[in-house]
């Protein structure tokens, strides 16, 4: 792990297109700024964990967990 120090308005880069800035620190918390492509996702790290969960579970699924067009028409009613 590479640790840096840097002050409020300083900034790191990751490769050639990921800035993070430090915006502003307030006693315990950091706030950081992120210049990403968009094309790149960009999650507080429990979000990001929430979604690989979820495409894990999504990725086990069979076919029978999956209700067709019928049976939702007629579970919406």
């Amino acid at each position: 792990m590479l640790v840096l120090t840097r002050k409020v308005n300083q900034s790191i880069m990751i490769g050639d297109e990921i800035e993070v800035v430090v915006l502003e620190v307030r006693g315990e918390q950091v706030r950081l700024g992120i210049k990403a492509p968009r094309h790149i996702a960009v999650h507080r790290r429990e979000i990001y964990e929430a979604i690989q969960q979820e495409n894990l579970r999504a990725a086990q699924a069979q076919p029978a967990d999956v209700p067709t067009p019928t049976q939702q028409v007629k579970s919406a009613s």
